[in-house]
């Protein structure tokens, strides 16, 4: 069964670090595009970072120069680093992979890691 598994979240101080992970597993044939999204409660969801396979990628102004997304695309893994966190970088941070896995093609997502910045 093809699916994401993140690892990671947690507490932290603001101004702190943690590194987010997420592993897609299963029968994959190919993966493009990898990314997060967080949600924060009574807030729509906000895509944070995006990776393309080539190495492109693009970051919310809200995290640009203190998030950085990654790729080990021999472990079929994206990573997200987030230095100097603030409070309201607090949220539940899912990951995305747009492949095809498990024989069907569409975008698949990880279970949500919390995180959270305290002040």
């Amino acid at each position: 069964q093809a699916q994401l598994v993140e690892s990671g979240g947690g507490l932290v101080q603001a101004g702190g670090s943690l590194r987010l992970s997420c592993a897609a597993s299963g029968y994959i044939f190919s993966i493009n595009t990898m990314g997060w999204y967080r949600r924060t409660p009574g807030k729509l969801r906000e895509l944070v970072a995006t990776m393309t396979s080539g190495g492109d990628t693009s970051y919310a102004d809200t995290v640009k120069g203190r998030f950085t997304i990654s790729r080990d695309n021999a472990k079929n893994t994206v990573y997200l680093q987030m230095n100097s966190l603030k409070p309201m970088d607090t949220a539940v941070y899912y990951c995305y992979a747009e492949a095809i896995m498990g024989g069907v093609w569409g975008r698949f997502w990880g279970q949500g890691t919390q995180v959270t910045a305290s002040s």
